[in-house]
């Protein structure tokens, strides 16, 4: 079974796929964009699908389409929150010029190398769109293996080499076994990698972030952490589990992915909060991070807000901005959507998603201009083309 959002002369066509396997679902996919002249086809694949045997499927039915993508938490899909599918966008080559390149062996990603990386092609790019004399048109979509906890080190590099061009994205996933994710690049599918695409259109578009937390007055200090693996040992001088159920409230024999959901902690970052979501308790009594921490870094206990409010609000905000949006391509972390099944919102939110064509993936990890952060949709919202005078 496949759905196609749209028609031939929109600026993204969104097709999903819900098949029996892999191949069945390329053929879906490439049917019924076999009529389109696309700049590029983006896939979020869920893990139900073998990503590798899915690519070169794929790869194989549209050989001249340059495709890219990654692995799933679950897809955000023409019909709202979905499991189990295939979502893919593709990009009319008449709105959309793009350069990308692939970064491999994540596990030993030096920043200098990465910003080498990023000159080859932000130069590519400037041959691709040397008609145009200005950079305010374009951004970049960053997917990274969310399983490499490199993330923060690969947006300092791309940050520094890309000069005026923002980018967001999000950080593969594997459903909920936090196993092994892939990203999608040249036919094949890759581990311990990223890649980045640079895109220029003549649409109106902004990038947005959206989160449903604010902050206490309760804080907390990494007193003792294993900064290579995101590991948190003490916090205030205690063991962390312990005194990061204090801090909630939360019995340190109950903490699993959902108290984690429902009580992230934030750190400031230039006068703003960020969510710094946690993935588990280890055997020992430390905290396993999502995100980058450090010892001395400050966290703050966060406060829930109504997430339905808080995003139909930004949504509304941007469609109000933009004058009217064609499609939002959004990153959302999986624990952003347990917390709101855990308050039994999933139908609201779902269907909010749908209602404004909010397209794209649940993550391990949302990257955000400079930014990796947990807890949030990020992502872009694009406008629409300019009809010409009949």
């Amino acid at each position: 079974m496949a759905k196609q959002n749209g028609s031939a002369t929109d600026s993204i066509v969104v097709v999903q796929a819900k098949t029996t396997g892999p191949r069945e679902a390329a053929d879906e996919i490439a049917r019924q964009l076999a009529a389109i002249e696309l700049a590029m086809l983006v896939v979020f694949v869920s893990p139900f699908y073998d990503p590798q045997q899915f690519i070169a499927e794929l790869s194989g039915r549209m050989p001249d389409i340059p495709i890219f993508g990654c692995t799933t938490a679950g897809e955000l899909s023409p019909g709202g929150w979905e499991e189990d599918s295939v979502v893919a966008m593709g990009f009319d080559a008449a709105d959309f010029v793009i350069a990308a390149r692939p970064l491999f062996d994540l596990s030993t990603f030096r920043v200098d190398h990465g910003r080498s990386i990023c000159t080859e092609l932000q130069s590519e790019f400037a041959q691709r769109t040397e008609h145009c004399d200005h950079t305010d048109d374009s951004f970049g979509l960053l997917f990274i293996d969310g399983m490499c906890q490199r993330e923060e080190t690969i947006m300092s590099a791309i940050y520094a080499s890309l000069g005026d061009i923002p980018v967001v994205g999000g950080s593969a996933g594997d459903g909920l076994r936090f196993e092994k994710s892939w990203v999608f690049h040249g036919g094949e599918a890759h581990t311990d990698a990223a890649v980045l695409i640079l895109i220029r259109t003549r649409l109106p578009f902004r990038l947005f972030k959206c989160d449903h937390f604010e902050p206490t007055s309760t804080k907390m200090v990494v007193t003792e952490a294993d900064i290579e693996h995101r590991i948190v040992k003490e916090l205030n001088a205690e063991p962390a589990a312990l005194e990061y159920s204090r801090a909630v409230g939360l019995s340190d024999s109950k903490l699993e992915l959902f108290s984690f959901a429902a009580h992230p902690v934030l750190v400031r970052v230039g006068g703003a909060y960020y969510a710094r979501s946690i993935q588990r308790t280890n055997p020992d009594g430390s905290l396993q991070f999502f995100c980058a921490i450090d010892e001395g870094m400050v966290l703050t206990v966060a406060r829930e807000r109504d997430p339905i409010d808080v995003t139909s609000r930004l949504l509304k905000e941007l469609t109000e901005d933009l004058g009217e949006v064609s499609m939002f391509i959004g990153f959302e972390c999986v624990l952003r959507r347990l917390d709101v099944e855990q308050r039994q919102l999933s139908r609201e939110m779902s269907e909010l998603y749908r209602r404004n064509k909010v397209i794209g993936f649940q993550t391990y990890g949302e990257q955000y201009r400079s930014m990796h952060v947990n807890q949030t949709l990020t992502g872009i919202a694009i406008g629409k083309r300019a009809v010409a005078p009949q």
